[in-house]
């Protein structure tokens, strides 16, 4: 099975924990093969030169020859181009599971925080785009902790084989 791993890859945090939990899956899940696109040097060693037509070709080829496709939705948004890649998986009915790990979907049961929603300026939550939510939720499920990406990844192997 190919897995597209889309996370944002600018900063050094970013970097970091993209490694760290692909490294994770890949020790749980030796049999799956994961393209994380941080490490094709050719279009993402950002001392040498890939032009946007370049990038788009081969992130889009990668993305096309997945068979799922796990998405970092964390950030003040989700990143722009793992939004775009998300929206290839979707027109190509790759399924995607998506990890949105945001403290702040803490205490929707907390009536304080729920009331506050009335007051402007006064969200306790956080908003992520609803558009690329559904694209995600039609084919596919988010999970707000590793632990629970890692058990939805296993429970679509379990239905993949």
């Amino acid at each position: 099975m190919n897995i597209y791993f889309a996370a944002p890859l600018f900063a050094a945090s970013d970097l970091q924990y993209n490694a760290a939990l692909v490294e994770k899956i890949r020790q749980r899940y030796p049999e799956v093969t994961i393209y994380l696109p941080q490490e094709n040097a050719a279009i993402n060693d950002k001392s040498a030169y890939a032009d946007s037509k370049m990038i788009a070709l081969a992130d889009t080829e990668k993305v096309l020859t997945s068979d799922l496709m796990i998405a970092c939705l964390d950030g003040l948004t989700i990143d722009a181009g793992v939004a775009s890649e998300i929206g290839v998986a979707y027109a190509k009915g790759i399924p995607v599971i998506g990890l949105y790990t945001d403290s702040r979907q803490q205490g929707a049961d907390n009536q304080q925080k729920l009331a506050a929603l009335q007051t402007v300026a006064e969200n306790q939550f956080h908003y992520v785009n609803l558009y690329t939510v559904g694209l995600i939720k039609l084919n596919g499920d988010i999970y707000a902790s590793e632990a629970a990406l890692l058990e939805g990844l296993a429970a679509f192997l379990r239905e993949d084989n």
